[in-house]
């Protein structure tokens, strides 16, 4: 048999460990088949695979590698003598036994068989995720390997455990068997997660009364467990019930090995299974948070929502405000999906993108030769929007000779193209979007005021991502999908504290910084778990929590300070507005001068 003689630094006697698995891992983590302890050794390092032919070594990650007869390698088919570095551990791989030739052990040649056809079963099965289906063929499969009459592969639950399969050696699944199986020797396996042979049922002193022994009329049982990466999953029970065909230790040996490949395979099924209802569950969950391409279900959106449906179907003007990035494009196609202009066309056009000059040209069109470079006629935005809606995007970056030709044109819904003298009639609906306070730029004089009043029928104000509530992680789930699925990336969902800290961040560039984030640790991610590390969100981009108490007295310090300010730094009228003892504002004042004398001016 095949094995490996493991000298490590710090240690006076090398390890001699046979290799008669399918699958031998190596590293630090005691979850390894082999342990490895020193230097340069990762978590899961390298492991060793027998394909019924050749033993071929692999590293278990693209930075990785190992040394074999001194030279760097990634991946390498073994020959005897070969000599191996994993870290600062020295592997000496041997094809044959080194002792000498004693009496062959059957089982040997049994184990090889069975890792044969387990190879080419292994194969088979991983190409299935049917989690219920690939139960079924690999208890056929171990019935027929153990020569078994009947065969039960028992998942362990929250709640306990209970029978998934249940088959006989002619492959007809079996009635009853949880009842038959509500077991000590399933019970005993589960507990210690070891196996257990009872080779002569009925003369056995522990488990000869054993319910499942009783019922199943057994002469001869093994129950073994299925453990990948330590965790338990459940057994693979097996009986006879003819004393001619009493199992031996070494087809408990067998089943062992087969257990261990098979724990691995149902692993995996059992994640893509899990991870297949995770995804139903989260497109069900945001189906049921969505309003057409928007998600949202926070307070402040679901009063969006319920102005978007009784504004949607009139032509009336609606002005939708919001920081940048927080999705103002949507709230505007959803306005037009919902409208009786829903077949025509939605145009947009961002009045800050465009320089001046061409700006003009962009909204209502010029004639051939009405400027340098126009060599032909073209039609404005307005009038492509015929019948259907025009989105002016950043509407507070339009100049002031533009402003009062476009108010022109929504009051008379007719334009006229550069260069040309007749007016054109349009018959479409006006929805525009701003990151700034319009009233501010209307006082100073930079945005006109009749058009403000134009404009500003309806104004819906979109809040920022951060005081959206749970909306956040909602968002950032589907974005993470979305984005995994179009870049091939290996990200299904986040860390605990990569959702706490998605909670914590402030998000000033909103969703589009939310999307711009998760499209980098889509990228970036080695596994299907995305932390802060991924989204680049450290305790310095991470708003500080302020306790219940801290944030009331900030609260009040801000709004003493600003009634303050309102009232000339008048203490006394501060105090009357405030509903307080004067002396109230006079400690805060105390506190905040820090050695200045406070604002004059009190009236008795």
């Amino acid at each position: 048999m095949a094995s490996i003689i493991v000298a490590e630094s710090g240690q006076s006697r090398p390890r001699t460990i046979p290799l008669f698995k399918k699958v031998t891992t190596f590293g630090s983590e005691d979850e390894n088949d082999v342990v490895l302890g020193g230097t340069g050794i990762d978590d899961y390092h390298a492991q060793v695979v027998f394909d019924g032919r050749d033993f071929i070594i692999s590293v278990s990650g693209w930075t990785k590698s190992v040394t074999i007869n001194g030279k760097k390698r990634r991946t390498h088919v073994l020959e005897d003598g070969d000599e191996i570095g994993i870290g600062d551990c020295r592997i000496r791989f041997s094809l044959y036994d080194e002792k000498p030739a004693v009496q062959a052990d059957p089982s040997v040649g049994l184990q090889v068989d069975v890792l044969r056809r387990l190879v080419s079963f292994s194969e088979r099965l991983m190409g299935t995720t049917e989690i219920q289906q690939l139960l079924v063929d690999l208890l056929d499969q171990v019935v027929e390997t153990t020569n078994a009459d009947k065969g039960f592969i028992i998942l362990v639950r929250d709640d306990g455990f209970s029978v998934r399969v249940a088959r006989d050696s002619d492959k007809n699944s079996l009635k009853d068997a949880d009842l038959a199986m509500s077991d000590s020797i399933v019970e005993k396996v589960i507990r210690t997660r070891e196996p257990v042979i009872v080779s002569d049922a009925l003369k056995d002193d522990e488990f000869s009364m054993s319910q499942s022994v009783v019922n199943l009329k057994l002469c001869s049982v093994m129950c073994v467990p299925l453990i990948a990466r330590g965790e338990l999953l459940g057994v693979i029970y097996v009986g006879n019930d003819n004393v001619v065909n009493l199992f031996t230790v070494a087809k408990l040996e067998v089943l062992k090995v087969y257990a261990g490949q098979a724990a691995l395979i149902i692993r995996n099924a059992l994640l893509v299974n899990e991870l297949q209802l995770d995804n139903q569950r989260l497109k069900a969950e945001i189906d049921s948070r969505n309003f057409g391409d928007i998600i949202g279900s926070s307070d402040s959106m679901r009063d969006i929502f319920r102005k978007i449906d009784k504004i949607a179907t009139t032509d009336i003007s609606v002005l939708v405000q919001g920081e940048t990035g927080t999705g103002k494009e949507l709230i505007a196609k959803e306005i037009h999906a919902r409208s009786g202009r829903k077949a025509g066309p939605f145009v947009v056009i961002n009045c800050g993108a465009i320089p001046e000059n061409l700006l003009e040209s962009e909204l209502f069109g010029h004639t051939r030769g009405a400027f340098t470079g126009a060599v032909a006629t073209v039609l404005g935005k307005f009038q492509v929007a015929d019948k259907g809606t025009l989105f002016l995007d950043e509407i507070g970056e339009l100049p002031l000779n533009l402003q009062v030709k476009l108010l022109r044109a929504i009051q008379e819904r007719q334009v006229t193209k550069v260069g040309d003298t007749r007016p054109e009639k349009v018959d479409i609906r006006i929805v525009a979007a701003t990151n700034r306070v319009l009233q501010d730029e209307v006082k100073a004089g930079r945005f006109r005021e009749d058009l403000y009043y134009r404009l500003n029928v309806i104004t819906l104000t979109l809040p920022p991502l951060c005081e959206r509530g749970d909306d956040v992680i909602l968002i950032a789930r589907y974005l993470l999908k979305k984005y995994s699925g179009e870049f091939g990336g290996k990200a299904r969902d986040f860390t605990r504290e990569g959702i706490r800290a998605i909670r914590k961040h402030r998000w000033p560039g909103n969703i589009r910084e939310l999307e711009n984030r998760i499209k980098k640790a889509v990228v970036f991610a080695d596994g299907p778990l995305v932390g802060p590390a991924e989204l680049d969100l450290d305790v310095g981009l991470v708003q500080h929590v302020l306790s219940l108490a801290d944030a009331k007295e900030e609260f009040q310090r801000e709004y003493i300070e600003k009634v303050l300010r309102m009232n000339d730094g008048n203490r006394t009228k501060t105090a009357r507005d405030l509903g307080v003892d004067p002396r109230t504002i006079f400690r805060h004042l105390e506190r905040e001068r820090d050695g200045e004398g406070g604002p004059e001016g009190d009236e008795v």
